[in-house]
């Protein structure tokens, strides 16, 4: 392919990956109630919110589908609140995580009302499939079976690079605390992967 096709093919991939003029004007028209606008914010961000949210809940794909859902009619229904100094995904990104884990608090209360607290209940809150059945090599199996807050801290941390004190004010836990579970998380994957092998 010579130099005239390579531009031409650059030139199509730049118009088909909308920018971030292409995207402030989905969010302005978004917030005169265009809902054809946020539909196409909708597809530029909903892989990437589901992806958050899925590691969030520990790999529960219907819990997470659920929670994409509610992060997005939370973002339409909060759109004049983005003011537009970040970019609209970084604002939606920290509106998804805060659904997920407002869902969390709100499960593990439920759970913590019905029966005795005991080791499993951070896991039963999840909606986590069986945590007992059998070994997980893959990464992200052994991502879902940390305990809540040990997931929570390595996802938003090592996979998604909050800092401490961005983990802290999401989370209501101190930057010591979080420091603390991403050193559990990341010992407690490592001795996953290992006895795996």
């Amino acid at each position: 392919m010579g130099m005239g096709g390579m531009q031409a093919v650059q030139q199509r991939e730049m118009a088909e990956t909308p920018g971030r003029d292409q995207e402030r004007d989905w969010v302005e028209r978004s917030r005169g109630g265009d809902t054809a606008a946020f539909e196409q914010l909708y597809r530029m961000h909903a892989g990437r919110i589901h992806a958050l949210v899925w590691r969030l809940c520990g790999g529960d794909r219907a819990l997470a589908e659920d929670l994409v859902q509610e992060a997005f009619i939370r973002a339409w229904n909060k759109l004049e609140l983005f003011e537009g100094k970040s970019a609209f995904g970084t604002w939606l990104h920290r509106l998804a995580a805060n659904v997920a884990l407002s869902d969390r608090r709100i499960r593990v209360r439920r759970v913590a009302r019905e029966a005795p607290m005991d080791d499993t209940v951070e896991r039963t809150a999840t909606g986590e499939r069986d945590v007992s059945a059998g070994l997980r090599a893959d990464l992200e199996q052994a991502v879902a079976q940390l305990p809540e807050r040990a997931r929570t801290v390595l996802v938003l941390f090592d996979i998604e690079g909050y800092r401490h004190e961005e983990i802290a004010n999401l989370t209501g836990m101190a930057v010591g605390s979080s420091k603390a579970q991403l050193h559990r998380a990341r010992k407690l994957v490592r001795k996953a992967l290992g006895e795996e092998e």
